[in-house]
């Protein structure tokens, strides 16, 4: 069993957390207040209903009591933070519960982006971890770490809300095994899933060169898998890498996705569809804050977007439809498999083309393959590379027995 990260391993404790949820309940306060100006602005302003959202905020005696309230939300919060302040190094003496790390990486998955901005200690920093402990990447100090290090090496890249500890699924862990059965040496990345996709897989491609720099013995192979979003950040590092002229992806052989979604996820695209309808109305278009709820990396999965010029792109206000992405392709000297799954049990759904299968839940099968019907943007993973399972989940994936020999198979 991995061992459970400390506070001293994670950089925080129950005393930054307290801080971290100080911080951000004071930011959800002052975010109400605003909601509740923006409405009240509205209805004094009687526009048409369906004319433009009123942008001003309230004047007078009423924009004094609300800039009142958020003036004390604010003093009072900065008070409770000085106090936790004080007392964090004794409230961090106490061990994490275990399922701390959950909780955690659940946050940073919807609200990341805006505690990696607001410099919330529940903000994950990118670490690379073995057993849920972060590697500091010195000759010596990974030595020490990896005792047994091998030269096949093998970096796993957890999806959105999860984190590394989360790959041992139903008492299974496919690198853990994958140590066992073929040798490799499994490192995992550990990252703030709501940050931008573009933002992570840049600063995991720096990572990444120092590591093999540092590895204590010659790298003879170099293989990423990546679950779900982690499939996304690693494609988005081998194109940062290669922009800045990295040595890292030239010893890369392969690339394993687990449930990728390559061409975007309807999940988020139904949520873009939520802020364009609520906010046609001026008397509902300020509760369409309550929909934008969703950080920079969930929204990223609307088409998949890997690069920071395609969320930097001008957007049509309320248009989900539109993807606007940057084709990338995949490196050309990596083998690059991927694996599907999909809820379908029957034959009959088995003999279907991909468009019609159910998908995992969360993924279509056609964007984990990453087929897609513009040649542009299909990555062209010949079909001996490909694997669609049947009868699964999206989680299923870091589980299932089918799902490891085929990465077995795939890495001999």
């Amino acid at each position: 069993m991995p061992k459970r990260s400390s506070p001293a391993d994670t950089g925080n404790g129950p005393g930054a957390d307290l801080r971290g949820i100080g911080r951000l309940t004071i930011d959800a306060i002052t975010g109400v207040v605003d909601l509740v100006e923006s409405v009240h602005a509205t209805i004094v302003a009687l526009p048409g209903p369906f004319g433009a959202p009123v942008r001003d905020p309230t004047r007078g005696i009423s924009g004094l009591v609300y800039r009142s309230v958020r003036g004390i939300a604010r003093f009072v919060g900065d008070g409770l933070d000085l106090a936790l302040a004080q007392f964090a190094p004794l409230l961090d003496r106490i061990d994490s519960l275990p399922q701390r790390d959950g909780v955690v990486c659940a946050l940073n998955g919807v609200l990341g982006d805006h505690l990696a901005a607001t410099a919330n200690p529940l903000a994950i920093r990118m670490r690379l971890r073995r057993d849920g402990t972060p590697l500091r990447l010195g000759r010596k100090a990974l030595a020490a770490a990896c005792p047994q290090a091998t030269g096949k090496l093998l970096v796993m890249v957890h999806g959105l809300c999860m984190n590394d500890l989360q790959w041992r699924w139903n008492s299974h862990d496919h690198a853990a095994a994958l140590a066992r059965d073929a040798g490799w040496t499994p490192v995992y990345l550990h990252y703030n899933s709501g940050r931008h996709i573009s933002s992570n897989g840049s600063e995991f491609a720096a990572r990444l060169e120092r590591l093999l720099r540092e590895w204590p013995v010659p790298v003879e192979r170099f293989a990423i898998v990546g679950h779900s979003m982690g499939g996304l950040v690693a494609r988005s590092a081998c194109h940062a890498a290669a922009g800045a002229g990295l040595r890292w992806p030239e010893r890369l052989d392969s690339l394993i996705f687990l449930g990728t979604p390559h061409h975007g996820a309807p999940l988020e695209r139904a949520g873009s569809w939520f802020d364009m309808l609520i906010g046609r109305s001026p008397y509902t278009a300020p509760f369409a804050r309550l929909g934008k709820i969703r950080s920079a990396g969930i929204q990223d999965l609307r088409h998949g977007n890997l690069l920071d010029a395609d969320w930097r792109k001008p957007k049509h206000e309320g248009d989900g439809r539109r993807d606007a992405r940057t084709p990338v392709p995949l490196p050309a000297h990596v083998r690059s498999y991927a694996v599907a799954v999909s809820t379908d049990k029957n034959g009959a759904a088995k003999d279907a083309g991909i468009d019609r299968l159910s998908g995992d839940g969360l993924v279509p099968v056609a964007s984990a393959l990453g087929h897609h019907p513009d040649p542009v943007f299909d990555l062209r993973i010949p079909k001996s590379r490909q694997w669609v399972g049947h009868g699964l989940h999206h989680l299923d994936l870091l589980g299932d027995p089918q799902v490891y020999e085929r990465i077995r198979r795939w890495l001999e």
